[in-house]
């Protein structure tokens, strides 16, 4: 009787052994390991492409506040390079200067409060912190510097208004001074105005100005009739109101008297040393007048503005 070592065909397999089963477990536990690992990185690196796209726009926003700043300081040192040059600057000017300046600055501390707020809420990494922060102190030195140097520049310009204020008042006040002593002048020469030939020859016994009768008419333009040293023509005369219009050639100038009246004496400045000349037109007709230039005797006393001459 024989044996066959042979397994039956189609028959039931072994069971399996307990090694194999444990190999089976280990590689489960890989895989849900890897799993895990790769979800974890993944959302890592979600988050951290979400947090620096947040950064990247508030370096944005900040660099668009420095930018703004900088060009508020560049038009603010712009505005006061112009107050420098005005010299009819005023106080009200001033104020408002120091106003802009004002509102800059408060302006700057709200985006720094603003800008403060956003980077509390959105930025949690501590080197970005660190970066905002120097941002921060940069631009408030910044801030800083624009407010001193327009506050240093404000008080240059108050000073050299106070002067130029100081220089006018004296101007002012040397031009009242000559104007009471011409108004002195000429309330003295026309109370001496002659109305009539026997008014004028009691001027003339006082010897103290000398008198030049004239009777001019009216003829072509620009032609002149000279009276003393001086020459004058006749425009227009009005009968009824006793009015003429007159032009008078001193030294290279032309002076126009209108709507004078007779009787009202024409004070003018004759010469380098300003000597003062007055005509009086006593009597006014159709087409012509007639009346005297009163000049003054004494050319050195009688200067107003005498001019130094060489010996």
């Amino acid at each position: 009787m024989s044996f066959s070592l042979k397994p039956k065909v189609g028959g039931s397999q072994p069971p399996a052994t307990p090694h194999r089963n444990e190999i089976n477990w280990i590689t489960i536990g890989l895989v849900v390991a890897l799993v895990a690992t790769a979800g974890t990185a993944y959302a890592l690196y979600s988050t951290n492409s979400a947090l620096q796209g947040r950064v990247d726009k508030l370096e944005v926003q900040l660099e668009q506040s420095v930018a703004e700043i900088h060009k508020n300081a560049t038009d603010l040192g712009s505005d006061i390079a112009v107050m420098t040059k005005k010299v009819g600057v005023t106080a009200q000017e001033l104020d408002a200067s120091r106003k802009y300046a004002e509102q800059l600055r408060l302006k700057q501390e709200k985006a720094d409060a603003e800008l403060a707020n956003q980077l509390a809420t959105k930025a949690s990494s501590s080197d970005v912190a660190a970066n905002v922060a120097a941002v921060r102190e940069e631009t408030v030195t910044k801030v800083a510097e624009v407010q001193r140097d327009a506050d240093t520049k404000i008080g240059s310009v108050t000073g050299e208004v106070k002067t130029v204020a100081t220089n006018l008042e004296s101007t002012r006040q040397d031009l009242a001074a000559s104007r009471r002593e011409i108004t002195d002048v000429r309330t003295t020469l026309s109370q001496q105005i002659a109305r009539n030939s026997d008014e004028l020859g009691a001027l003339r016994l006082k010897g103290e100005r000398d008198f030049f009768e004239f009777d001019i008419r009216k003829g072509k333009k620009d032609v002149m009739e000279r009276v003393a040293d001086i020459q004058m023509e006749l425009r227009k005369t009005d009968v009824k109101k006793k009015k003429y219009d007159l032009v008078i050639q001193v030294d290279d100038s032309r002076l126009e008297k209108k709507d004078r009246t007779a009787n009202e004496p024409v004070q003018f400045l004759v010469g380098r040393d300003k000597l003062r000349y007055e005509i009086v037109v006593n009597f006014v007709d159709k087409d012509r007048i007639r009346g005297y230039v009163s000049a003054p005797k004494d050319k050195v006393l009688s200067a107003e503005r005498p001019a130094f001459r060489q010996q």
